[in-house]
């Protein structure tokens, strides 16, 4: 139960849902510290030069993959957009749609 201190929208979804957006954005803020960090390490050791990493530009075949990322990102955030189904479980269809997919037929 949230105190009345911490309750800024009335709401418990609302309340929820901005939980839910500082966690990904205290989650976001800590791998962009981490990929900075990594990459500060990687010209103080030599192994890139300053602006390197800035300056790549991926092949075709790596195009490909980041392109794939990409759109499984965007996909998994529409999905919870376009959702349905009660509130109970939502996203139960597109669940079960994603299982079946992934899963052999397995003769039903």
């Amino acid at each position: 139960m949230m105190t009345s201190e911490f309750d800024y929208f009335k709401d418990r979804v609302d309340g929820k849902l901005f939980d839910l957006i500082l966690q990904l954005g205290s989650d976001l803020h800590v791998a962009s510290q981490r990929v900075h960090s990594l990459e500060a390490l990687l010209v103080r050791k030599g192994v890139l030069t300053a602006g390197e990493l800035d300056a790549l530009r991926p092949t075709a075949e790596e195009r490909t993959v980041l392109d794939a990322r990409r759109d499984a990102l965007i996909g998994r955030m529409l999905r919870v957009i376009t959702e349905d189904g009660p509130a109970e479980h939502p996203l139960r269809e597109q669940w079960e749609a994603s299982l079946r997919a992934k899963s052999p037929a397995q003769g039903h």
